[in-house]
């Protein structure tokens, strides 16, 4: 069996105030948003105790999608580098950045290079290797393929959308077979929601139905994300089976303005009779506790069907 941990949106707390001449972008709005109601949702007390019951569940590996920033400054990337550290080594946990991650643009070395060392793949397409571009990668644990994909492209003000672009989704489409054929099970990871209609346009992913079309081609076990801030569990079904779709709340939040308080999922994989297994844990934080608890277990179908409609079908998740 394999255990993997997933979280994401840490929004990192503190927001430490940002240098004059970085408040001239459109770091200002974000920052006005952080002052006046962000910072009573995201709360670091919060993301320390799920790092805490992390660790106690001993898990083999934690993948986290994106936003671990707040408005991209450099001191962030920098605090961001020096939570991972605490939260485990490079071949421990994996990343993919999100839209917060790109907030504005920043040079390489001095944002998400940082973390460069959490999204390194450690698997070749071999001749189908065509460029040193860092997404999407493959890193491999035991049975188990992590696809990381980054939406994290900057935007205009107010706009919070992401886009593949068509190098990676070919490059994904690439990759999905060929790692069925090895025998893996395959997790892509993404931050925004990778479906049409999960979002307005002014928060999705741009080219969401491109990568439904490959996902419904080529399947994969499971696509984890985040961005909505929510529970989530849809299916898309492949001509190799069901792909299971999965987002988590933001893993800093107190439950406030609708939203449920952060949670993180564990899944467990595993592999009888040829065919594969995935059990879920749900565990979210209980604010008069100050602690994570169980909420909810249940376990993804991962069965081939011999039919199935296109239209992906959404599963209650509390």
């Amino acid at each position: 069996m394999f255990t993997l941990a997933h979280l994401s949106d840490p929004h990192l707390a503190p927001l430490k105030a940002p240098r004059l001449k970085d408040l001239a972008t459109k770091r200002f709005y974000g920052h006005q948003s952080w002052i006046r109601r962000r910072r009573f949702i995201h709360r670091r007390e919060v993301l320390d105790a799920m790092m805490e019951d992390i660790r106690r569940a001993q898990v083999d590996h934690v993948a986290v999608t994106g936003d671990l920033v707040n408005i991209s400054t450099r001191s962030e990337f920098r605090a961001a580098a020096q939570w991972l550290a605490s939260l485990g080594t490079p071949d421990h946990v994996t990343i993919v950045p999100g839209n917060h991650d790109a907030y504005v643009p920043v040079r390489w070395e001095k944002g998400l290079g940082l973390w460069q060392d959490y999204f390194t793949g450690d698997l070749s397409l071999g001749k189908q290797q065509i460029d040193n571009a860092p997404f999407p990668f493959i890193r491999t644990r035991r049975n188990v393929a992590l696809i990381g994909l980054s939406t994290a492209v900057p935007t205009p003000m107010l706009v919070a959308s992401g886009m593949l672009g068509a190098r990676q989704i070919h490059r994904l489409a690439e990759i999905l077979p060929m790692l069925k054929e090895r025998g893996f099970f395959r997790v892509v990871l993404i931050h925004h929601p990778p479906l049409p209609g999960m979002n307005s346009p002014r928060k999705a992913l741009e080219d969401a139905a491109a990568l439904r079309d490959v996902l419904e081609r080529e399947g994969a076990e499971l696509v984890l994300h985040g961005h909505n801030h929510e529970h989530s569990l849809r299916q898309v079904f492949s001509r190799t089976g069901p792909v299971q779709v999965v987002g988590v709340p933001s893993a800093s939040a107190l439950g406030r303005h609708g939203k449920p308080p952060a949670a993180w999922y564990c899944y467990r994989i595993s592999r009888a009779k040829g065919q594969w297994q995935c059990g879920v844990t749900v565990r979210s934080f209980d604010e008069a506790s100050g602690r994570f608890h169980e909420t909810e277990s249940f376990r993804l179908d991962m069965n081939p069907a011999a039919e199935q409609p296109r239209d992906p079908v959404l599963l209650p998740v509390s």
